[in-house]
């Protein structure tokens, strides 16, 4: 049974309010939770809302948390989520790039201190609805191997960006393990393998057994040393220049005690095209490369070529029209979710 986008979206606004956010704050964060499942990315949508509650109820997520701009310059600004929810600090951010990007071209704005920040291709997707093309990095408690290691040694730091276009924006958004944490356990709630190229087995080798996953294994770099070189990267720019938390300094928004904030850091690198290039030419350019991307002869059986974002988008117009199919795990995510808040669920 599909959910309409419109009964989930204000079921996550009143279970929000029912721990004590306000209704613009529940409205960004039900935005993108809402609009990363829309999109089929079901392991950083709404499933994540009963984790957040608790952490809400507990304390550990202040609830009428405020960003609050540390230092800034015309270019830059370094911003304290004041340990809210990690939707909340990661828009703020956004925002103010690209504010700052519109007055002098390009921005940085890096914010520490916040919740989980989920979807990191949601606050890419904010930066294009202004005509900005947008580099967003994450950094996380240690759950990735590095090549030659036997134990975590970064974060599943992730790294998306957006793209504007006349259409549909350009949109990637990928996890620098080989597969994000989240999809291990829904592989798991759902009785399903877990293929050897995920995980890294306490030996220091590859192990398709998801249950040692996370206090015994870890997760395997993406590329090899290439995704532990982008991981690296991810943490540089999310915390070690705004001063946040780094790699074992950040808390667990999964398991540590609800009271506990998890002290997570997110940055934004904005980029005006109105400033450089002009949109319309940048539009016109971007579409011949999208069109001689699409016009590449396509493998036997495929049905062509597409570009990142793109079979998202098309989800999310079904999504619109027809309603949410969500599968079982994150179902039953939401019944956790009502019984924390007390809320009515949607039939599901």
């Amino acid at each position: 049974m599909a959910v309409s986008v419109h009964d989930l979206r204000n079921f996550v606004i009143r279970s929000l309010n029912a721990c004590g956010v306000g209704d613009s704050d529940a409205a960004i964060a039900a935005d993108c939770l809402v609009t990363t499942d829309t999109m089929g990315v079901f392991t950083h949508g709404t499933k994540l809302l009963a984790g957040y509650l608790k952490k809400l109820k507990g304390g550990g997520y202040r609830a009428d948390s405020v960003p609050l701009i540390e230092r800034e310059g015309p270019s830059w600004a370094v911003v304290d989520g004041a340990a809210g929810l990690g939707q909340i600090g990661c828009h703020f951010a956004t925002d103010l790039a690209i504010r700052k990007a519109k007055q002098t071209g390009v921005a940085f704005a890096s914010v520490r201190n916040t919740g989980h920040i989920g979807a990191a291709g949601q606050y890419a997707l904010q930066a294009t609805r202004s005509g900005c093309l947008a580099m967003i990095t994450g950094n996380d408690i240690p759950s990735v191997a590095a090549p030659g290691s036997r134990k975590a040694v970064l974060g599943s730091n992730p790294l998306a960006y957006g793209i504007p276009t006349a259409a549909d924006p350009i949109v990637l958004d990928i996890a620098t393990a080989a597969v994000a944490g989240g999809k291990v356990y829904a592989a798991l709630q759902r009785g399903e393998t877990i293929p050897p190229t995920w995980l890294i087995g306490p030996d220091g080798h590859p192990t398709t057994d998801g249950s040692l996953y996370p206090q015994a294994a870890a997760l395997a770099p993406m590329a090899g040393h290439k995704g532990y070189g982008l991981g690296l990267w991810c943490e540089v720019l999310s915390a070690v220049i705004p001063g946040g938390n780094l790699t074992w300094q950040v808390g667990s928004w999964i398991f540590d005690p609800p009271s506990r904030p998890s002290w997570h850091n997110a940055s934004i690198m904005v980029v005006d095209i109105e400033a450089i290039c002009g949109l319309p030419v940048f539009y016109d350019r971007i579409q011949g490369l999208i069109d001689e991307i699409h016009q590449s002869p396509p493998a036997d059986g495929s049905a062509g070529v597409l570009l990142p974002g793109e079979r998202e988008f098309q989800l999310r117009r079904q999504a619109e029209l027809q309603g949410i199919a969500l599968p079982e795990d994150v179902r039953g995510k939401l019944r956790e979710a009502a019984e924390i808040c007390g809320v009515e669920l949607p039939s599901l």
